[in-house]
């Protein structure tokens, strides 16, 4: 275990001096920030942000209702009531202006009158859309139905997956997110997705290090002071860590910037149990493509020359992104189910259902957990053979019958 530690410090100090690395490591948040405020600039040249001026003349007391919509989802119109007729306005020329005419008439024809200036928001067409609901209610009520009534009126139709009840109950029990601010769920998996994503590009270093070595024709030397297990474990230990400073150094740089950009309250949906679970599982998964990469990365003569194994193996964390979409659309479908129980595709899918799901299906995410860990204790035994003698394997890639043949012994 001492060498193996002297073996991930070696590691992390030699990437730590390396200009690229560290170039790297703080080039990738500023681009980020660089390109938000490059697109803020263009996206103000060609839009003006100018809020709507909105003239509202009713009969039917929905103004406060009309104010208590704009205030809640932040349309920003400047409200006013007005006693102007409709018959008064023929065109509109203060830009970002509109007069909004609603009655008992307009209500009956499903027409609300509406005048809007040349110059306007583009979004406001679809912001109007808002204050259907309240005007259905008042429509509803004036027919002479009971507010139950009103509300099962006007209650959303949402279409479920189902042939019967047993599977419908189902549904129920594993409902997917549907929460008054989905960012509390949302939040959380995006981090945990961030973390694992750095890990593991940053655990593919490990591929080009273990052949590097090869191809420098140092590995013997190395390996004269401790043994190939040692060597192996240390490396993954090393980029295990060199991945956790590039996700604190995105941590400190991009956080306050998102923080102060958005008004969401980010900290407080971070700091809660389930990040701990989402990070847990991120970690994981590092570990388990590690060993993959560092037993591959030795059956190589030098990266340049991966043969189709090589290639394949390293595009085995972005399997996940195959069958996305129907994991998102159907986060309790077979397809998202299954692909929780195999190793490859295991930890993602299980970050986006449980970033998708309200009430979370504990005996699948115990199982899930558990195909994962077990992943990684073969994986590391398979791995440790392969590294043990493709280390020392030169001038060539290793063939897969020469992999199995390896694993095998």
């Amino acid at each position: 275990m001492q060498n193996s530690l002297k073996v991930a410090k070696w590691e992390i100090k030699r990437n730590l001096k390396n200009k690229t690395f560290v170039i790297g490591l703080f080039i990738t948040p500023v681009l980020f920030i660089l390109f938000f405020f490059l697109s803020s600039l263009f996206s103000s040249d060609s839009e003006d942000t100018e809020n709507m001026t909105v003239y509202v003349n009713e009969d039917l007391g929905v103004f406060e209702e009309i104010e208590a919509i704009n205030m809640e989802r932040g349309f920003g119109w400047e409200l006013h009531p007005t006693d102007t007729l409709k018959t008064e306005v023929t065109e509109v020329e203060e830009p970002y202006t509109a007069y909004l005419f609603i009655n008992e008439q307009s209500l009956e024809e499903n027409r609300i009158a509406t005048f809007t200036s040349d110059e306007s928001d583009p979004l406001f067409p679809g912001q109007l859309q808002a204050l259907t609901v309240p005007l259905q209610a008042i429509k509803a009520e004036d027919s002479g139905l009971s507010e139950r009534e009103i509300n099962q009126l006007l209650e959303p139709i949402v279409f479920v997956e189902g042939t019967n009840q047993e599977e419908a109950n189902a549904g129920e029990e594993n409902t997917v997110a549907a929460l008054e601010d989905p960012w509390e769920s949302i939040l959380p998996g995006v981090f945990a997705g961030v973390i694992m994503l750095s890990i593991t590009f940053t655990g593919m270093a490990i591929f080009q290090s273990a052949s590097q070595e090869k191809k420098d024709k140092i590995a013997e030397i190395i390996l004269s002071s401790l043994t190939p297990s040692e060597l192996m474990q240390g490396k993954i230990f090393g980029y295990f860590i060199l991945g956790l400073i590039q996700v604190s150094v995105y941590i400190i740089v991009l956080l306050p910037f998102i923080i102060w950009q958005t008004d969401i309250p980010i900290l407080e949906y971070l700091l809660v149990p389930r990040t701990i679970l989402f990070v847990f599982i991120a970690l994981l998964s590092y570990l388990m493509f590690a060993a993959i990469f560092v037993g591959v990365g030795a059956t190589m003569s030098d990266v340049s020359s991966a043969g189709n194994l090589q290639g394949f193996v390293m595009m085995l964390p972005f399997v996940p992104f195959i069958i996305i979409a129907p994991v998102i659309s159907n986060p309790d479908g077979i397809i998202a189910t299954v692909s929780t129980y195999i190793p490859f595709t295991a930890p993602s899918v299980l970050l986006m259902r449980l970033t998708m799901l309200d009430n979370w299906p504990w005996i699948e995410i115990i199982i899930s957990l558990a195909v994962i860990v077990l992943s990684i204790f073969i994986f590391m035994k398979i791995a440790g053979k392969i590294f043990k003698v493709g280390i020392l394997l030169y001038g060539k890639n290793a063939t897969p019958k020469e992999i199995w043949k390896w694993i095998r012994t």
